[in-house]
């Protein structure tokens, strides 16, 4: 067990490059299940996410290596009855994105209801509905999941009840190497879903419209990347917004580069209401943050392009002292504000109940002992212990390393006090 060690107060300066996007590589090491051969991924974040993705492929008679930034998939070989275990499953929810490539590879697989963080129900039915009407034949026996698609799969309209990232992602999945044409309508439109069609297209896959409400994929045969071609994963917008809250929080400036601004649409103007001065230009953000911050009236989480759920927590801790009274409307997930007892503890002003949370400022915070309570939370203690008075501790590290990499070390080069220690 390690904790996070933070001695708050110190201004942030410097340069920072945005890591590969966790959302995005996942599904795409996903998608090169689909390939026959070998496939080479570049911009690869070092998270135990990913290094999960790694260990349920090579479980599978796959052979997967991720070296730094470097991914190498060769699935050229597939066992013929694929099974994902239990303990594998449990460590993310993005492992479902398996059970769509499986079906579309090899037509059958065993998998578990998958885990990750705890922010309140979120069903697969989605998935297993859309799946369903492509052929697959899928019993839930507890909590484990049996499919198989005898006859193959087929293409279908199909239109989601919500615009669901990973059902999107599964069904697209299943239906690049389908029979016949599969028509999504209300897709989800995230930019890590572009990133996925972006590598399957380079792989030969015929995909349309992502990135929009309705995708339109046309199955092929079979997919493969082409020899000597390397893909390379988005820049991850929500460490770019982790890092520009950190700022934000602790005060200072930053050049953020290696980014993609304009999936951050949805999260700049908020920054500039509090009154941060931020400019965007080609593929780098500057931000510089001085005065007080001025509350925001009221910030509500959203689908893509709005304001994502993953920021939400990141964005109340600076908001933490800011002039005035800012409310936060959740509207994607039931459980996410668990955070707010951590933020409390360091002096807080929060009142949550159900969706809304009440932020009212307070001149300061000050250090305290937190455990992290998920990924997006955990970032979000980090976030407020920078500007905060005093040392704060911050344990269960590893729900943040699921999605950070070496976040001490690249606080560290901006001037940060922080340090990860055994907890013992």
């Amino acid at each position: 067990m390690q904790k996070l060690v933070i001695e708050g107060g110190k201004m942030l300066c410097g340069e920072l490059k945005t890591q590969g996007a966790k959302n995005a590589v996942l599904p795409v090491m996903a998608a090169a299940v689909l390939c026959k051969g070998v496939s080479v991924l570049d911009n690869c974040p070092s998270i135990t996410d990913s290094y999960c993705a790694v260990r349920i492929i090579n479980c599978l008679g796959m052979k997967a290596i991720q070296s730094g930034g470097n991914c190498t998939i060769d699935a050229a070989v597939l066992d013929d009855n694929p099974t994902i275990p239990d303990r594998l499953m449990r460590e993310m929810r993005s492992s479902i994105i398996f059970m769509g490539t499986l079906l579309g590879r090899i037509g059958r697989c065993n998998l578990y209801y998958p885990g990750g963080c705890d922010l309140g129900p979120h069903p697969i039915d989605m998935h297993i509905s859309s799946l369903k009407r492509m052929g697959a034949q899928i019993e839930d026996e507890g909590e484990k999941i049996t499919c198989c698609a005898p006859n193959g799969l087929h293409g279908c309209s199909i239109a989601l009840s919500f615009p669901s990232v990973g059902a999107t992602e599964n069904i697209i999945l299943a239906a690049v190497c389908a029979e016949g044409e599969t028509v999504i309508s209300n897709a989800a439109r995230e930019p890590e879903i572009c990133c996925m069609a972006d590598f399957l297209r380079q792989c030969g896959a015929v995909i349309k419209g992502d990135g929009s409400g309705r995708i339109v994929i046309e199955g092929v045969e079979e997919l493969k990347q082409p020899e000597g071609e390397v893909f390379g994963i988005y820049p991850d917008r929500i460490a770019a917004a982790t890092y520009i809250a950190c700022v934000a929080s602790a005060g200072g400036e930053m050049l953020l580069t290696d980014c993609t601004p304009c999936h951050l649409e949805g999260v700049i103007p908020i920054f500039e209401q509090m009154g941060c001065y931020i400019k965007a230009f080609g593929s780098n953000i500057y931000i510089h943050k001085r005065d007080t911050l001025t509350a925001v009236d009221t910030i509500r989480t959203m689908v893509y392009p709005g304001f994502p759920t993953d920021v939400q927590a990141i964005v109340m801790a600076p908001l933490c002292t800011a002039r005035g009274t800012t409310v936060f409307v959740e509207n994607i997930f039931e459980n996410r504000y668990r955070h707010t007892l951590g933020l409390c503890r360091m002096g807080a002003d929060i009142k949550a109940e159900g969706k809304v949370a009440v932020v009212s400022g307070v001149k300061k915070l000050h250090g305290a002992k937190m455990d992290a309570p998920n990924l997006r939370g955990g970032a979000g203690l980090v976030t407020a212990a920078l500007g905060a008075e005093g040392t704060s501790e911050i344990a269960s590290t590893e729900y943040i390393d699921r999605g950070y990499e070496n976040i001490e070390g690249n606080l560290t080069a901006l001037g940060a006090k922080i340090r990860r220690i055994s907890s013992g």
